[in-house]
């Protein structure tokens, strides 16, 4: 029996699709009722079982809320992140049926007003997200990474230090060095009027559903507490070779803004710590010669280089 198979069956449960297998294993199972969800084995060493345990309880909360996202579901016994032999936890949450928003690397589909109507909606459900978490009162123990100033450009950011990746040549490095300068300045700006809060942190194309009700978001795997803009600089992170980005862009902050007040000044700079931050990611996950390193280190230098000479 497969280790995915051994934590299938803590929810009597049988695989019926390996999803993906990048920070966590993530397979389709079938429980015994019939319903459809997603198993996770997690991957040693990346978050805490406590971090977990946060993550599936602040799931549950929007849930419960009436936000489209996954819902927790306990194993046979009652556990929610029961062990398993190997020393990984597992987990299970509800399953929710759509169709990806995107695919990385791959232009989107569409005419722009179809493109934009899909952001607008999408940055209405991230100021719902933050709206419905702000209500919260989080439990003793709670914990999350931080997406904070230092947990993106400090000594050592949450996904590594971008600016030393070994790709990087010296006018490469160098600038990317000026980029993190740059944008803690104008973080430790914005950090005087925003509060840090809980956000997805990995608003990506394979992480957003669309269902017949609207966008839905799944795998908080990343989430933790951080300004809540880099919800939406993830989001335009995968939209910055789209030819009609600028109204994608503007479409996304509307959504936002329909709920919740908005500093749109500062979406460009959150893009641009996410895509620094990707570069960051990429160094220690990806072999040497994978193609992902050079292009990701090629959009963070323009668009560095846009923000910095005032590009919106």
């Amino acid at each position: 029996m497969t280790e995915a198979e051994q934590a299938a069956s803590l929810w009597g449960a049988q695989i019926t699709a390996e999803l993906r297998n990048r920070e966590n294993a993530v397979h389709a199972i079938r429980l015994p009722d019939g319903a459809r969800a997603a198993l996770r084995l997690h991957r040693l060493g990346y978050q805490t079982e406590a971090a977990i345990r946060s993550e599936l309880w602040w799931c549950g909360a929007l849930a419960e809320a009436g936000l489209p996202v996954p819902r927790p579901l306990p194993s046979l016994t009652g556990e929610m992140l029961p062990p398993l032999p190997g020393g990984r936890v597992a987990s299970v949450v509800s399953w929710i049926d759509g169709t990806a928003f995107g695919e990385a690397g791959q232009p989107l589909a569409g005419s722009t007003d179809e493109k934009c109507a899909r952001h607008h909606q999408l940055g209405r459900l991230l100021a719902a997200l933050h709206d419905a978490t702000d209500r919260l009162h989080l439990p003793e123990g709670f914990a999350r990474p931080r997406w904070d100033i230092d947990g993106l450009l400090g000594e050592t950011p949450f996904w590594g230090r971008f600016w030393d990746h070994p790709l990087l040549d010296e006018e490469g490095a160098a600038e990317l060095r000026r980029a993190r300068d740059y944008l803690r300045e104008r973080l430790q700006d914005h950090a005087t009027e925003a509060p840090i809060g809980l956000v997805h942190a990995d608003v990506l194309r394979e992480n957003i559903l669309l269902t017949g009700d609207g966008p839905a978001l799944i795998d908080f795997d990343d989430s933790g507490f951080g300004f809540r803009l880099y919800d939406l600089g993830t989001v335009l992170s995968q939209d910055l070779y789209e030819p009609d980005r600028p109204a994608l862009q503007a479409a996304l902050c509307d959504g936002y803004a329909s709920l919740r007040p908005l500093d749109r000044n500062m979406v460009p700079a959150f893009t641009l710590a996410r895509v620094l931050a990707s570069v960051g990611w990429a160094a220690p996950r990806l072999p040497a010669d994978h193609p992902v390193h050079r292009s990701h280190i090629a959009r963070a230098r323009m668009w560095a280089r846009h923000v910095m000479s005032g590009g919106d």
